[in-house]
């Protein structure tokens, strides 16, 4: 059960993390984010910039979520906020159905309506976002992000950072390489390498990312 929570982050994604917290009974103490970014979100303050979580830390508070959307930024984010001694809880929204075989790390959020099925294993930092059906076996990687509406079969695979498209489907047994995006709306019929940018009905390769 979440307490008290500071959270990395005062965009539209942290917005939704502060009413899922809420709806899980926690307190959002306060956001982490740029010093220009004063005004409070939701009602929760802006208590300053990275500078700052040493002190929050010392003042006995041991716990943060990252609401940050870039994958490979919330990564360093939750990193930086374990090497400091926070602890990263997952976020779960009274809504989501959750197996009770699935697994999930550190620091992974379950938005509203969303599932997460059985024997499904989902890493630290990962997001599965509003009605996102993530079915059995599957494995989603660190820092992956499965969109909001997305559709994934049984025994899929996603790695690390990858982003999944809102609305997008993926067939039984696909592999998605780390660091690759899938497009919004996108029917994915063939494994996706590392890096790779697809997208379409089916999805097709658009390009490669540079190495991040």
């Amino acid at each position: 059960m979440l307490l008290r929570v500071v959270i990395i982050g005062a965009g539209g994604h942290a917005k939704v993390i502060i009413e899922a917290v809420r709806a899980q009974g926690g307190e959002v103490v306060g956001l982490v984010a740029q010093a220009n970014d004063s005004a409070p979100v939701l009602g929760a303050p802006i208590l300053g910039g990275d500078e700052v979580l040493p002190a929050l830390r010392a003042q006995s508070l041991d716990a943060a979520i990252i609401a940050i959307g870039n994958n490979a930024l919330r990564e360093r984010l939750g990193r930086k906020a374990q090497s400091l001694g926070f602890a990263l809880p997952h976020v779960v929204h009274p809504t989501a159905f959750l197996s009770p075989s699935a697994r999930l790390g550190a620091g992974v959020v379950v938005m509203a309506r969303a599932v997460v099925g059985t024997d499904t294993s989902v890493a630290d930092l990962a997001i599965i976002n509003t009605a996102a059906a993530v079915d059995h076996d599957n494995s989603i990687g660190l820092a992956a992000h499965i969109a909001p509406g997305c559709a994934l079969a049984g025994t899929v695979r996603v790695g690390a950072r990858a982003l999944v498209g809102v609305g997008s489907a993926l067939r039984p047994g696909i592999r998605v390489g780390a660091d690759a995006i899938i497009g919004a709306g996108s029917t994915v019929v063939a494994d996706v390498p590392d890096a790779a940018m697809v997208g379409g009905a089916p999805a097709r390769p658009l390009r490669r990312r540079d190495s991040l």
